[in-house]
């Protein structure tokens, strides 16, 4: 068998129902490549490879699992990519999903690093922490929402799919859980360009209780600033508002 590394923030799926509601998700989508994402003890992987006429790769960072893996499904040689997720290169050249039951401790940093690759991901299909599924799923007007929800929800279509108990899970991880869906736009809100619209986002919800107008002065000309649209906070601004908005940068 194996052990469990909390430092790795392992808390491995054993629910065959969760699992089978994931890969029947999953066979929405067309697609030719496939990467899992912490396959750990094999729940998902066992059904991914059974997948016929793709290309399936996997990224783990424990050795322990990765021999495990290789005990229980010879076919997995050489499929197997033993690196952080957040520091491997892109493992196809052609556009490819992503699935798994990522791992918490780095769950809102996997979504950025999907950003980066989002010309090759036109979709994703994951379970994250309930907390992390909500930020990304959430809409303006929330408490909730975000950094991440607006730039997340710039390129891809997020879909909050459905909640996980941590019963299942070995072990039973202190958070609840849940499964969302990221769909790539194929049209996007026209913007000034991508390094403004970050800088706006992450400028506008740096202090979330003052006013747009006291968190991005800094971006805009007094004149421009005098519109009653900055006396609104960061958290009432929809993405196509955000959008917009970048054009009016210094």
């Amino acid at each position: 068998m194996y052990t469990l590394k909390k430092s790795l923030g392992q808390h491995f799926l054993k629910d065959k129902e969760v699992v089978a509601r994931i890969i029947n998700e999953l066979k929405k989508i067309t697609f030719k490549n496939l990467l899992e994402i912490g396959p750990g003890g094999g729940a998902l992987t066992k059904h991914l490879i059974e997948i016929p006429d793709i290309s399936f790769k996997a990224v783990e960072l424990d050795e322990e699992k990765i021999n495990y893996l290789h005990q229980h499904f010879p076919s997995l040689k050489n499929k197997i990519i033993h690196e952080n997720f957040l520091s491997v290169k892109r493992p196809f050249d052609e556009p490819f999903i992503i699935i798994g039951n990522f791992p918490y401790n780095i769950s809102t940093q996997i979504l950025f690093k999907v950003i980066e690759w989002k010309e090759y991901v036109p979709a994703l299909i994951g379970m994250f922490q309930k907390e992390v599924a909500e930020r990304a799923a959430a809409k303006e007007g929330s408490k909730i929402y975000g950094v991440l929800s607006v730039l997340l929800q710039y390129y891809y279509k997020v879909d909050y799919l459905f909640s996980v108990g941590s019963e299942s899970f070995i072990p039973p991880p202190k958070v609840q859980s849940a499964v969302i869906r990221l769909s790539i736009k194929e049209k996007r809100f026209s913007i000034k360009n991508e390094k403004a619209f970050w800088v706006l986002v992450k400028t506008a919800f740096s202090h979330r209780r003052k006013t747009l107008r006291n968190c991005v002065k800094s971006l805009f000309s007094k004149t421009v600033l005098e519109d009653d649209l900055f006396n609104r906070r960061a958290e009432t601004l929809s993405v196509e508002e955000f959008a917009a908005l970048t054009f009016k940068m210094i």
